[in-house]
């Protein structure tokens, strides 16, 4: 009795592709209803193997039970939504109301960006969470590939001195995630290319003179903001779809077409460097959503 129930439950998680705390709840539940199921068989008279054998059944595939509990579980409400897409929103209106050059505007997104992330820390980590943390590394993960604008002799002493510990935090947050749900991933990371590919066309790697960039910023900023539009409404998708090949595809398609446009009308502005940090940006968002939708 015990292995045929432990190898139902054990293809249901290998199932699940979903987050990995409603995986663990609902497979003690389902362990619940098949004892209760399979105890009350045996109580109308059945043995103990076809007991076990029609509460199984009763149950149905657990592939097919394993897709019905994701597409019940994974759809958010309108307002884990709305916060979900909140800091994309945020920073269109820091560019649409030309206040991204205001210490005191940023100054103030940086600390609700860092207090959201520690409540989300600590409370679970809900799904609206992820944009916000992606945020908060955001500065983390842009400082260390400007870093190869350095001058020949500071590179090497930047690779020694920052990479390994942002590298090692990265690394920490990033097993935290996974062990959830690894379309969290692309979730959080999903400014990424978008950040890099604008800050690369725009020429912002401390190379420019102040008003050829400022000049620059001017033109683009509408399409930034677009670009910033297109990512929260990407981020409600995210959370309202039910299928996970939908939530796959609304990580994927948004930021990969932003930053090829991107990249194909400022590509003589683009170096060497430029490029490989574009190219892995886009894997380190698309990467996950794609290997998790095909699944």
């Amino acid at each position: 009795m015990a292995n045929k129930l432990d190898g139902y439950l054990d293809s249901f998680k290998a199932c699940f592709k979903g987050d990995a705390a409603v995986r663990a709840s609902v497979t003690r539940e389902l362990r619940t209803h098949l004892e209760d199921k399979n105890r009350d068989l045996k109580e109308s008279g059945l043995s103990q193997e076809e007991a076990v054998e029609t509460s199984i059944q009763a149950f149905g595939p657990p592939q097919l039970i394993a897709k019905q509990i994701y597409d019940v579980h994974s759809q958010s409400t309108w307002q884990e939504a709305f916060l979900a897409a909140l800091p994309h929103l945020l920073v269109a209106l820091l560019f649409a109301s030309y206040h991204w050059q205001n210490i005191l505007c940023l100054s103030i997104i940086l600390v609700a960006v860092t207090c959201i992330v520690i409540y989300g820390w600590c409370h679970h980590k809900p799904v609206w969470f992820f944009p916000w943390l992606g945020y908060y590394l955001l500065p983390v993960i842009i400082t260390g590939f400007l870093l190869l604008y350095l001058p020949q002799g500071w590179i090497w002493l930047a690779v020694l001195a920052y990479l390994p510990l942002a590298l090692f935090a990265l690394a920490y947050i990033m097993k935290q995630i996974m062990s959830r749900d690894w379309l969290y991933v692309s979730l959080m990371l999903a400014p990424l290319p978008v950040v890099s590919s604008w800050s690369l066309a725009l020429g912002i790697n401390g190379r420019l003179p102040g008003d050829i960039l400022s000049a620059r910023l001017q033109v683009a900023i509408p399409w930034i903001v677009i670009s910033f539009l297109v990512l929260a409404m990407a981020a409600v998708a995210f959370t309202r779809v039910r299928q996970r090949w939908c939530k796959g595809a609304t990580l994927l398609i948004p930021p990969s077409v932003i930053l090829v446009l991107v990249a194909l009308a400022n590509r003589g502005n683009i170096s060497f460097w430029g490029w490989l940090i574009l190219l892995l940006s886009l894997f380190a968002v698309t990467g996950p959503a794609w290997l998790q939708a095909r699944s």
